[in-house]
């Protein structure tokens, strides 16, 4: 969360192949989504190829902007909850904690589906790191193999933290919560443990700001940083480096990755709103949703754009 999907990652990409990513790598699955700062221009693609997979999106990417926008205004229709002509704040971030929560229970079947090779109702660790890892582990490159052990020693630690009952398997809410952490709250503390060690190159213990662009950031011979990468760099010094003492302890980059009260659900449709409510009054009719068809596709509020491409809803 994460999403959101970007890195549980080579892992989990190793698993999609058979079956199956915060800016800040692996920590959700719906991340990219849901806590980057909004660049539509930027992250459109990424977004739908993301959430989607890259088969569901080219199947996106053959429609027509008028197919698109019929399925859409279909779509609008059901977000209005009372049928009044209007979708508001409210209903629309219903409408996404719903798609949310969708796509994390289809994600953790499909997964499920491919792991639990004896169907007995438990996906066990021996189950989970057969499938993801197998092979992987006896690569003859050492530098590859010993990246895929330090992912499954990491993954391991998460499958205790989500194993609530600590026996090595997981029912389908333990694996939910091994999969998509962020969904639940006594996963939080894994979910800070992975950002401080993806972030904190050298170990000691803290984010200074070099580390925190850079995991957002690589200067690739670029004479001058993007105005984004100068905003981050005031950000860090006035608001996520609390104590003033140029770096984040782990009570800091909790305040960071895990603000407390943020919605994010509420967030991304204040966001639709903003972009498309042309009249300015606060909700959006079908009409001013179908205007921005190209944004809304690229958003949660289409279910993370698979109401698109799933005929046998239309």
């Amino acid at each position: 969360m994460d999403l959101l999907l970007l890195l549980l990652v080579a892992a989990l990409c190793n698993l999609q192949s058979s079956s199956k990513p915060m800016r800040r790598k692996e920590r959700v699955h719906h991340d990219t989504l849901i806590n980057n700062e909004h660049d539509d221009e930027k992250n459109f693609n990424l977004n739908y190829e993301a959430f989607l997979g890259q088969e569901e999106a080219k199947t996106f990417n053959q429609l027509t902007p008028e197919e698109s926008k019929q399925r859409l205004g279909k779509i609008a229709e059901k977000i209005d909850e009372d049928h009044d002509g209007f979708v508001t704040l409210d209903e629309m971030t219903r409408w996404i904690k719903n798609a949310l929560k969708r796509w994390i229970y289809n994600d953790m079947e499909r997964q499920w589906q491919a792991i639990d090779h004896n169907s007995d109702a438990y996906v066990s660790w021996e189950e989970y790191k057969n499938v993801t890892f197998g092979y992987t582990l006896d690569e003859a490159d050492p530098n590859i193999s010993f990246n895929y052990r330090q992912m499954m020693t990491r993954d391991e630690r998460r499958f205790k933290m989500a194993d609530y009952d600590g026996d090595m398997r997981a029912n389908k809410e333990e694996f939910t919560a091994f999969l998509h952490p962020e969904e639940f709250n006594y996963m939080k503390d894994i979910i800070l443990l992975e950002a401080m060690e993806d972030i904190d190159k050298n170990g000691d213990g803290f984010i200074d700001i070099d580390e925190y662009i850079g995991d957002m950031y690589s200067q690739t011979g670029e004479a001058n940083e993007p105005e984004w990468v100068k905003t981050e760099r005031e950000q860090f010094r006035q608001f996520r480096d609390q104590n003033k003492d140029g770096r984040m302890d782990k009570d800091e980059t909790r305040d960071w990755i895990l603000p407390a009260g943020y919605d994010h659900a509420e967030v991304e449709a204040q966001h639709l709103l903003y972009e498309s409510d042309t009249d300015q009054d606060g909700r959006l009719t079908k009409q001013e949703i179908v205007d921005k068809y190209d944004f809304f596709v690229g958003s949660q509020a289409t279910d993370f754009g698979e109401a698109l491409v799933r005929h046998d809803e239309f």
